[in-house]
């Protein structure tokens, strides 16, 4: 995919998207799936933070899940913050999501082909190694007026 081809996907779906099922998500605010979150929840995201390790703690106003097939309601995108050799572990929980998700963003240093393939073949598309918050900054919608 060319540059401002997927420049124009993330504009998309950053524009489109309200709910984030954040997997991985972790309380520590010097850690990306943290501080990628928060930014994203003060523009406007909900956020659904999923961490099994975490569950039962408070981020974002969210309890945190163990699982993304146990988030309640829609869901835009499943922003991944799991190391990409983990992400087909993955793959059940989100294909049991109800419904499933719009979009899943595999964020900065993460991809696995593989899975992306199999997400696609169930009619979900899938970002490979961006970074959400970076995307929301480049693309200047930096505010909540600005259609976060």
């Amino acid at each position: 995919m060319s540059s401002e081809s997927r420049r124009k996907q993330a504009k998309r779906i950053l524009a489109e998207a309200r709910t984030v099922a954040v997997l991985g998500a972790h309380p520590d605010p010097e850690r990306a799936a943290h501080y990628v979150p928060a930014y994203l929840h003060d523009k406007g995201y909900e956020i659904l933070p999923v961490n099994v390790t975490k569950k039962g703690q408070n981020l974002w106003d969210r309890p945190v899940a163990a699982r993304l097939d146990e988030v309640a309601g829609p869901v835009d995108v499943v922003d991944v913050f799991r190391a990409s050799e983990n992400l087909p572990g993955h793959v059940a929980e989100i294909l049991a999501m109800e419904p499933l998700p719009d979009v899943v963003w595999f964020q900065k240093g993460i991809r696995h082909d593989e899975v992306a393939r199999e997400l696609e073949a169930h009619g979900i598309e899938v970002v490979k190694d961006a970074c959400m918050m970076e995307m929301h900054e480049r693309l200047g919608l930096g505010t909540e007026d600005e259609g976060a």
